[in-house]
This record gives structure tokens, C-alpha cells and sequence, in this order.
């Protein structure tokens, strides 16, 4: 790994912010050996949080300066109407030799486990190199895909709030079985185990849902009577209503972010004038 390291142009990954959203992509660097655990820096102004990252094995500090002068590589994991204060503080430090990435918030654990999915947009001055050692390193947390940046907020109102509407269902499918006599544990256990397991066919054939669905579907069948019901209760159309308004919300938090932004123009300049990706898993990556 060190070698890798120093053939890449990176030795240390900062996180500016030590959330959970930090804390499951370290930990994913980690384990498939993108960073070793010392190399890793992140910073919060409290232990509340920075305790986990001490259990990995990671190095970690109260000053977001630190991480800035000790990692080319760093990850901006603030709460979003902490950011703006955030740069303006560490705005000082950042070179040209720095990549810079903003991962936005509403994204839970779940999403950045081997399951998850994420998204990445480059900004206006990031280069190929910058985009590749962002991907092959987020893709030891899951599906990477770079897509334009206006795609970013429908990523978040699929995948982002998808764990939500996705937890929705299958709590429902284990209640309906609960109703009908079977052990609380062990429905919820089967129902997670259905989606899992569903999940994996439709992304090892590559079929379109409907042919799965199809498929499974006896003439005069059990699941042709209960598909009747969940067509008859708007399943479908209640589903891509709620990734519509999630994308939606997303788009509104977009364009009316905090005050304090109007605070840092330079910082922004800094971040996209001489170069920023964005990966917004959100996150935003910056080439400063």
C-alpha cells in the first residue's frame, strides 16, 4: 500500500469531519487496503466521534489545519452549514498539490457499505487523474459511477433516501407475514433476505425488473394475486413520487444553502477555479 501511495502522488487521507459518513469511507479505504489505518488523519472539534476512528487504528486530531497540512487527499465530512466555516478557516492551507472532496450529507452508513452505490461528478478544472484515484479509491466502499452534476440530487433522492423507502418495504413485507402467524425475527429476517437476495439477481443477470418480476409470476399464481393488491394501493407510482420529491428537496437545499456561504467566495474560487472534481455520494472533489 505505501507503494501504491507514493506512485499515486498521495501518502495520508484527511477527514475534516468525523461522522459516520467519514467513518464508513475509512473504513472501507481500510480494509480493502487503499490506505493503511495510520495514514489516515481525521479531524472534530470532540473525542464524541473521533474515538471510533481511533479504534480503526487512525490518527486524529482537533484541528482541521492539521489535516490540511498533512494530507494531499481530504475529505470535507461537516454537516453542510458547518462547511462554509470550515473553508474559511482552512482556506489558508490548501495548495495546489491538494484534492479536495465534499461529501454531502443525508447519506447513511448502509449506503457506503460492499452494497451501497455512489455517485461522482467532476467540476469544471478537474482532470482524468484526479476522477481515477477518486473512483478506485471510493470503490472499495461500493458501486462507483461518474455521472453529469446534474444527476447528483437524483442520486440522493434513489440511493440517498432509497435506504429509507427500501427499509419501508421490507418492515411492510415482514408485517404482512407477521399478521399472518409468522415469528416477528424470523419475518424481518426473511425479508431482508428476499431483497438481498433479489438485489443480487437483477445485478448479475443485468435484467430489467420487470422480466425478474415476470418471470416469477405463475399464471393464476400467488404473487400475480398479491401484485393485483400492491397495484391496487399505487405501490409504483407512490415509490417514483417519493424519489421525485427527495430529488426535489435535494434540489431546494442546493440552491439555498447556508448564509455563511455568502462568506466564502474566495474559498469557493479556490476550490473550483484551479480545479475541483465533485463527488457528492454524494460528495464534491476538488482539484485546488
Amino acid at each position: 500500500m505505501a507503494a501504491a501511495a507514493e506512485e499515486s502522488g498521495w501518502r495520508r487521507v484527511g477527514f475534516v469531519g468525523a461522522g459516520r459518513m467519514a467513518e464508513a469511507i475509512a473504513q472501507g479505504l481500510i480494509q480493502a487496503g487503499k490506505v493503511e489505518a495510520e495514514h489516515v488523519l481525521a479531524s472534530a472539534p470532540s473525542d464524541r466521534n473521533l474515538c471510533r476512528f481511533r479504534a480503526m487504528g487512525c490518527q486524529t486530531t482537533h484541528s482541521n489545519l492539521e489535516v490540511l497540512h498533512s494530507c494531499s487527499l481530504v475529505f470535507f465530512a461537516t454537516k453542510p452549514h458547518i462547511l462554509p466555516a470550515v473553508l474559511v478557516e482552512v482556506a489558508p492551507a490548501v495548495t495546489a498539490e491538494h484534492i479536495l472532496v465534499s461529501v454531502a450529507a443525508g447519506v447513511s452508513l448502509s449506503t457506503l457499505e460492499k452494497e451501497g452505490a455512489m455517485v461522482m461528478a467532476r467540476g469544471c478544472c478537474a482532470g482524468s487523474y484526479e476522477a481515477q484515484l477518486l473512483r478506485s479509491l471510493l470503490e472499495a466502499c461500493g458501486q462507483c459511477e461518474e455521472v453529469p452534476e446534474a444527476q447528483v440530487d437524483v442520486h440522493t433522492g434513489l440511493s440517498g433516501s432509497g435506504v429509507a423507502f427500501v427499509c419501508a418495504f421490507s418492515e411492510a413485507l415482514a408485517e404482512g407475514a407477521i399478521k399472518m402467524g409468522m415469528p416477528s425475527g424470523l419475518a424481518h429476517r426473511i425479508a431482508a433476505q428476499t431483497l438481498l437476495g433479489t438485489a443480487k439477481v437483477l445485478l448479475q443477470k443485468g435484467q430489467h425488473p420487470a422480466q425478474l418480476r415476470t418471470d416469477v409470476c405463475t399464471p393464476g399464481g400467488t404473487t400475480i394475486y398479491g401484485l393485483h393488491v400492491l397495484e391496487q394501493g399505487g405501490l409504483r407510482a407512490t415509490a417514483m413520487s417519493a424519489v421525485e420529491a427527495a430529488t426535489c428537496r435535494a434540489r431546494e437545499l442546493s440552491r439555498n444553502p447556508s448564509p455563511v456561504v455568502a462568506q466564502v467566495p474566495s474559498v469557493l474560487q479556490a476550490l473550483q477555479g484551479e480545479g475541483a472534481l465533485a463527488h457528492r455520494e454524494h460528495s464534491s472533489v476538488a482539484r485546488s
